[in-house]
């Protein structure tokens, strides 16, 4: 209660009338001091949105197949996407969505850019992922016997697995030149940018200098489409000469 001196004291002050607000203003008071926290909450709608988008691949065509390209340098989308192409030409639809897809992952070292060393890091670490998970189960290699040397995947030509220690990298690749079957697909023309200039060349003619491999499992965990998958290889590699 009250003191009777305080009483006193303030006997002459008023109490402040209540300020009305519009509803104009209410708004803006109430954004000003919530937008950060709005803010934060659409960002963190958008990240669980792409989170739960790629965890259910909705508006996403499943691949039946997928590739790992591994060189130096990517390859130019005109010849990812002619190759991915022509080689569901060649496979079945394996997980029943009513199409066949052939998805090329690229891990690439980048020799020749600036921090090489920390883009190789990068590349080997995501190559490691893709390996470990089985998402690819063909190869379409640069440098094969340095990527056998590495990591010991490759399954024999005769299918099956190398012994360890085993030093015979030839017989786990063929080249793409000696493939009748890749040789002969209709890939057409790229074109790409190259300091500042437009290349164009032939898809087939990239790839010839390349070497295409199988992998196979010491585990369990495999490609769920095996069968399809050593189907689609037969295709690919059919009046090859080793």
């Amino acid at each position: 209660m009250a003191s009777e001196y305080l009483k006193w004291k303030y006997r002459d002050v008023k109490p402040d009338e209540p300020i009305q607000y519009t509803a104009q203003e209410k708004r803006k008071n109430w954004w000003a001091y919530h937008k950060w926290h709005v803010v934060i909450a659409v960002v963190l709608l958008l990240i669980a949105g792409d989170i739960l988008y790629d965890a259910l691949g909705i508006g996403q065509v499943k691949p039946d197949f997928q590739i790992a390209y591994v060189g130096d340098a990517a390859l130019p989308d005109d010849v990812v996407d002619a190759l991915s192409a022509a080689l569901a030409g060649l496979g079945q639809d394996s997980n029943g969505d009513g199409r066949t897809a052939v998805k090329i992952n690229q891990y690439v070292s980048g020799r020749g850019v600036s921090d090489a060393a920390g883009y190789a890091a990068a590349t080997t670490v995501t190559l490691m992922g893709d390996l470990e998970q089985a998402d690819s189960y063909f190869f379409l290699l640069e440098d094969p016997d340095a990527f056998q040397r590495e990591y010991g995947v490759l399954r024999r030509l005769d299918g099956s697995l190398p012994e360890e220690g085993d030093k015979d990298y030839a017989g786990c690749y063929l080249a793409w030149d000696d493939c009748p079957a890749l040789r002969e697909l209709e890939l057409g023309e790229y074109t790409m940018q190259v300091l500042g200039q437009q290349i164009t060349g032939q898809c087939q003619e990239l790839l010839s200098g390349l070497y295409v491999a199988r992998r196979d499992f010491w585990t369990e965990k495999t490609v769920p489409n095996t069968e399809d998958c050593d189907g689609l290889w037969a295709a690919m590699t059919e009046g090859a000469m080793p």
